[in-house]
């Protein structure tokens, strides 16, 4: 998340990432429940790149981001936290100031033993080393919790290219969801507000994903800069 993009692209994100699924009427086995969600403790979804990216053959796409990552690893435990799995993200994004697509490589982190204060403390910690505009974070909570405020939902069987095709084709979509991310195996990243869970299902379906097989966490999503 960068400077001039990296505002729109958190606004969007994922994934970041990301970081646009959710729907709640008529598929409740979907939803974890509120105190048995399988996910980390927090996640911190960031990159190093400083660019506005709108070719989706750009070879600076093809990064796998490693140095950055043994180094946001490295940031998490100075400050008395402990990192986890780590996966990159293609993310998709809309720019309303260009009318059209940018992408992004991202790396998502899972952080474990960090409460909300360390979390954010973290992530503006990342975000001021790599000149980032904003850090996208998300700590799962209860679904109950008067805490939470946002969704992750993961869903498989997602292209890049089918989430910006779904972009294009959905202006309500990006212009409240922004985009969202795809991992390398195909699953699509994104955290999003609850209350664009029918929205966010909706374009689940448009990018050709099964949202039988989603898995919807329930948290806190926040913009660090």
């Amino acid at each position: 998340m960068k400077n001039a993009g990296t505002g729109r692209r958190a606004r969007l994100l994922a994934s970041a990432v990301a970081a646009l699924l959710l729907g709640v009427i008529g598929a409740p086995s979907t939803y974890a429940s509120p105190d048995a969600q399988d996910c980390p403790a927090a996640e911190i979804f960031a990159t190093d790149n400083t660019a506005i990216i709108t070719d989706p053959d750009d070879p600076r796409l093809g990064t796998r981001l490693t140095r950055f990552g043994h180094e946001v690893r490295q940031i998490i435990r100075a400050h008395g936290a402990r990192p986890g799995h780590s996966a990159l993200l293609d993310g998709v994004f809309w720019s309303g100031e260009l009318r059209q697509a940018t992408y992004e490589r991202s790396r998502e982190f899972d952080v474990e033993g960090v409460g909300r204060d360390g979390l954010h403390h973290v992530a503006g910690v990342i975000a001021k080393r790599y000149h980032q505009e904003a850090v996208l974070t998300f700590r799962c909570l209860p679904r109950t919790s008067p805490e939470t405020d946002a969704v992750e939902i993961e869903v498989p069987g997602v292209r890049v290219s089918e989430v910006r095709e779904a972009l294009v084709a959905d202006p309500e979509a990006r212009d409240r969801l922004g985009g969202g991310s795809v991992t390398l195996d195909g699953r699509l990243v994104l955290v999003a507000p609850v209350g664009d869970l029918p929205l966010a299902r909706r374009f689940t379906t448009a990018v050709g994903a099964d949202w039988g097989r989603a898995q919807v966490r329930y948290g806190d999503r926040e913009f660090v800069s």
